[in-house]
């Protein structure tokens, strides 16, 4: 058992994946001494090789430089990633000693670690398939190997030292290592795949695709692969039961003619640990159940947990899930605004704008100058607030219910009205150059005409100019009076005709615009 010191000793093996100065060519010298067997490296050759490296900007500018590589070099052999070692060389100046004749080779944790990188960075985000295929494999494996084992015995008991003995001992090591490759493949492939059908059904929130994708994935792939695990599960258990009696003969038979040094890591299936840990995937024990069971119970949860998000995206009858993570990113944003920001941000996310009259003003306050206040139209106060002053509401707060689909279903619908809103914005820009000799589409008629009646409020006279600007899409038009002129503007809905008056539309940049 490695000591506490030897652990952390072994973790700085990972101190180059951190984000850090200069990690990108750490992880570039790495992947030079791993892409060849027995590599033996220079300061001056990892320089040349990552002068590519540094073209493609892949490292930063001046990283291939030498003395930059001999310190990076030296750092990845203080973590334990490299070792050195030295060659006899030729040099003309201490310079060209020191860079030539000091070499470096990768350690063979640092091979290990590098490796399962790379492996990281090539897997995609969406699940793994289950090599269920394995399950039958194993089964004949297991039945095999019992007949080459007592094969292999009676051929070393009759002579150990024969080429028949050695070709049989050959065999079973061979049936033995494809077995656990087997095993492993097949025990990855399960536990990367519930990972990541865990991961997605703990979201308070599915689509109706990702729903549907995931009803079809438990009720088709899920169901197959537990059937098979079901189905080959007996008899590997068997198997394994009756290798259990013969497995110090297979021990002995797949021990090595010379002992090896407790330090050599050997292949698996050659120790009893090796063995049990097999018979702990598939079989079940007195408080430790197997990774079968464990198979089965995980896709129990997983199809409560599909139930119970389809049942609240379609009767929307779950409270309003936790918006925590929203929040802390609402402070975040909020911690890091100057004050005007922070104002303008608080009211956008809360709609607590400053206080405003949004009724539309009385008739006496309109043209009617003459007609006191007193005299006016009433307006509708509430009793509560006329009896007591009170403005809270009576009666059972109502809960906040959460209905994904009617949610997703009415921003689809602002999406689709923005996207035409924009699209008709564009239309009259392309068209402000001949506007008389453009036909517009509704859409477009549509918004100039809300254009219009803006820029008709602004103006204070009959006489005089007005404008109004879109301040979402920076769409500007402008009104001016011009004697004997005479502006037509056709469309698929009709034709506007505007007398004695120019109509300009020119795009200009707002702090909203898209």
């Amino acid at each position: 058992m490695e000591s506490e010191e030897q652990a952390d000793a072994r973790l700085q093996l990972y101190a180059y994946l951190q984000p850090r100065e200069h990690h990108r060519t750490y992880l570039a010298i790495m992947r030079l001494f791993t892409s060849t067997l027995l590599a033996d490296l220079s300061p001056g050759e990892v320089a040349s090789a990552l002068a590519a490296d540094e073209r493609a900007g892949r490292i930063d500018p001046g990283e291939s430089d030498v003395d930059n590589v001999l310190a990076r070099l030296r750092q990845l052999k203080d973590w334990g990633n490299l070792v050195a070692g030295r060659r006899e060389t030729i040099a003309a100046s201490i310079a060209e000693f020191q860079q030539g004749s000091i070499r470096y080779q990768v350690s063979k944790l640092a091979v290990r670690v590098q490796r399962d990188v790379d492996e990281l960075l090539r897997v995609p985000e969406g699940a793994r398939e289950v090599s269920r295929e394995l399950l039958p494999a194993i089964e004949r494996g297991l039945s095999e190997l019992g007949e080459t084992l007592a094969a292999a015995a009676i051929r070393d008991s009759e002579a150990p030292l024969s080429n028949t003995a050695r070709r049989a001992r050959e065999l079973l090591a061979e049936r033995v290592t494809t077995l656990f490759l087997q095993h492993a493949e097949l025990a990855s492939t399960v536990r990367d795949f519930y990972a990541y059908l865990g991961q997605v059904l703990n979201r308070h929130h599915l689509g109706a695709q990702e729903i549907s994708g995931f009803r079809n994935l438990l009720v088709e792939y899920i169901q197959l692969v537990v059937e098979d695990v079901l189905r080959h599960t007996p008899a590997i258990a068997r198997r394994l039961a009756d290798l259990a009696g013969a497995r110090v003969e297979l021990l002995r038979l797949l021990s090595p003619s010379e002992p090896l040094d407790e330090t050599v890591e050997r292949t698996r299936g050659r120790t009893h640990s090796d063995w049990q840990e097999l018979t702990d995937w598939f079989v079940d024990r007195p408080g430790n159940p197997s990774q079968v069971t464990a198979l089965r119970e995980a896709t129990t949860r997983a199809i409560g947990a599909l139930l119970a998000s389809v049942k609240r995206a379609s009767t929307g009858g779950g409270l309003l899930p936790n918006r925590r993570t929203e929040l802390i990113k609402l402070a975040g944003w909020l911690g890091q605004a100057t004050q005007d920001e922070a104002h303008a941000i608080y009211a956008a996310a809360f709609g607590l704008y400053s206080a405003r009259n949004l009724l539309p003003s009385p008739e006496h306050d309109g043209d009617d100058e003459h007609t006191p206040w007193a005299d006016g139209p009433a307006i509708d106060v509430t009793v509560s607030v006329r009896g007591r002053g009170d403005r809270g509401a009576r009666g059972r707060t109502s809960r906040i219910m959460d209905d994904p689909m009617t949610e997703q279903g009415l921003l689809a619908e602002a999406r689709e009205a923005d996207a035409r809103r924009t699209a008709a914005a564009d239309e009259l820009a392309a068209a402000s150059e001949n506007l008389d000799g453009a036909t517009l589409s509704g859409e477009a008629l549509g918004a100039l005409c809300e254009l219009l009646t803006l820029a008709m409020a602004q103006r204070e006279g009959v006489t005089e100019p007005g404008a109004a600007t879109d301040q979402v899409r920076g769409l500007q038009l402008s009104l001016t009076p011009e004697e004997g002129r005479t502006t037509v503007i056709r469309s698929s809905a009709g034709t506007l005709t505007l007398r004695d008056t120019a109509v300009d539309i020119d795009r200009v940049t707002t702090k909203g615009a898209r």
